[in-house]
């Protein structure tokens, strides 16, 4: 038998947000390889093998659902979200890469999914209706220099700036190392969204200012979102116009 992968997302949280694409492709599967609580999200299945791990290993992970995959098996590697946003599409091409020639032969396909900011968004109404850019604050695989002069760039940019993984135990100051730079550049008075578990009957949303904006609102569920200067309130919705003009 040939072996295959696929790179799914689980959504948000909720059932209804996995596309009925991804809950196919996780039906097929004889193997779902994943973060143990992603691979909770997902109801048990006659005769599928699961194989669990830590948040923090995913070349490990995807090493081994390769070689799953390699040795015959129908092979779902499971991320939340969308899967090729911070998660683990990349990890699996990078593992391609670097490790056996022969999974470069492999059926690998990536199937999308709904991913953290626009649920968030879609939480409070349209904040990234005009250009917008997401920048992760986790310094586990790239320098804080460099999430820094991103930061800095997307502000000048005047994009509004969706911020994953802004606070963890082993990383309580990266948030507000983050608001005090954009506070150098961007109004005090740019609408800043704290979505907390987005797409979960869990939400819950803090609706604030850059100037006010507390770092310690935020923890690993939560998705900051940053303003742009056109960004606006109407009511309990923030949007942000498609246009410089807004409504054309």
């Amino acid at each position: 038998m040939t072996g295959s992968l696929v790179v799914v997302g689980t959504g948000p949280g909720k059932a209804e947000l996995m596309t009925p694409a991804t809950s196919a492709a996780l039906a097929r599967a004889t193997d779902l390889v994943g973060y143990g609580p992603y691979l909770d999200r997902i109801p048990a299945t006659a005769g599928q093998c699961r194989h669990a791990s830590d948040n923090r290993v995913e070349l490990d992970r995807a090493r081994h659902a390769l070689s799953l995959a390699a040795s015959g098996k129908q092979v779902a590697v499971v991320s939340g979200g969308d899967p090729g946003v911070f998660a683990m599409a990349a990890a699996v091409f990078e593992a391609v890469e670097a490790g056996d020639p022969a999974w470069r032969m492999l059926d690998i396909k990536v199937e999308p999914g709904v991913t953290a900011m626009l649920a968030a968004a879609a939480e409070v109404g349209a904040p990234l209706g005009g250009d917008f850019c997401a920048i992760s604050l986790s310094d586990n695989l790239k320098a804080w220099t460099t999430i820094e002069r991103r930061l800095s760039a997307a502000a000048e940019a005047d994009f509004v700036i969706a911020l994953y993984n802004p606070a963890s135990k082993a990383r309580p100051r990266q948030l507000g190392e983050a608001l005090a730079l954009l506070r150098a550049k961007k109004k005090p008075e740019t609408p800043v969204l704290f979505i907390r578990a987005a797409g979960t009957s869990e939400a819950k949303v803090v609706s604030t200012t850059l100037g006010a904006a507390d770092a310690s609102t935020a923890d690993m569920r939560t998705l900051v979102i940053i303003g742009a200067s056109t960004t606006r309130q109407v009511g309990r919705w923030i949007y942000t116009p498609r246009g410089e003009r807004g409504i054309s």
